[in-house]
């Protein structure tokens, strides 16, 4: 007995179709396998697709490529020309009046320690100084920086002499993946510059104290802005508390002991176990 393509035995004709097939001679064969009809039909639907989609492939491959397709710059609108200092050295850029600074630097000046990570003002990634306070650079446009000074993570160091709180990131392992890294060590050099001049935050215990010593809770309130999704926080605020106090913060981990655990219970109210 012939089978169909799925190796089936042909469908049996019902007996409204062999009278059809005998009343019109010209369907003979049409009804010995409907499912083979079927699968027919579909294949060749699908080869002439293919076939037209692949000759209109070859025919954009073989259209001329015009020359400045690929490497015609991007035309900025509204141009605006600014002049800034950067990193201690004078810069002169004209700009689309709507490029934001981070854009700028990364983009126009090659300066890619500033990173772009929400883009929305949300994580600190982009933290950079402007005239020593720091501010988000995917949200401050370019345009208004005219005359300002800009310190961005790659001109915080002096030579090969790393500035205070780099070498304290480093010191107490501040970092993992360092995504982050450029904008959490600019945030803390513009929350040391805060502090010397007395700017007082949501945690401060008195404001009418002009005491500039900032406790632990302090620097992980202001340095709130910045996230960093390794969890690396407790170095980061050792590194900054260690820069800010001039005291060696030096983590010192150790097991509690039985006797230790055991009066923790008992000032919280519980029986020792």
């Amino acid at each position: 007995m012939p089978h169909d393509f799925n190796g089936d035995p042909p469908s049996e004709l019902s007996a409204d179709e062999v009278a059809l097939l005998a009343d019109m001679p010209e369907l003979a064969g049409v009804g010995q396998s409907r499912r083979s009809f079927m699968i027919t039909s579909a294949a060749g639907g699908i080869g002439l697709f293919a076939a037209n989609l692949l000759a209109q492939e070859s025919a954009l491959a073989q259209m001329p490529l015009a020359a400045d397709a690929v490497t015609a710059p991007i035309k900025a609108q509204n141009v605006v020309k600014i002049a800034l200092q950067i990193n201690g050295t004078p810069q002169t850029l004209e700009l689309d009046s709507r490029a934001v600074l981070l854009d700028a630097l990364r983009e126009r000046l090659g300066l890619t320690g500033s990173k772009k990570g929400c883009d929305q003002g949300q994580c600190g990634a982009c933290t950079v100084l402007v005239d020593g306070k720091r501010v988000l650079s995917c949200l401050t446009l370019a345009a208004t920086l005219e005359g300002r000074e800009v310190t961005t993570i790659e001109g915080l160091a002096q030579g090969e002499q790393l500035h205070a709180v780099q070498a304290a990131f480093i010191k107490h392992d501040a970092f993992q993946c360092g995504y982050c890294t450029p904008g959490q060590i600019c945030s803390a050099v513009g929350l040391l510059g805060e502090a010397r001049n007395g700017h007082v935050s949501h945690v401060t215990a008195d404001v009418g104290k002009t005491s500039t010593r900032l406790s632990d809770d302090e620097i992980r309130e202001r340095m709130s802005g910045n996230i960093c999704r390794c969890g690396a926080y407790p170095g980061i605020v050792a590194a900054v508390q260690e820069v800010h106090s001039g005291r060696q913060t030096a983590q010192a981990w150790e097991f509690a002991t039985e006797t230790q655990l055991a009066a923790v219970r008992k000032e919280d109210g519980h029986e020792t176990v």
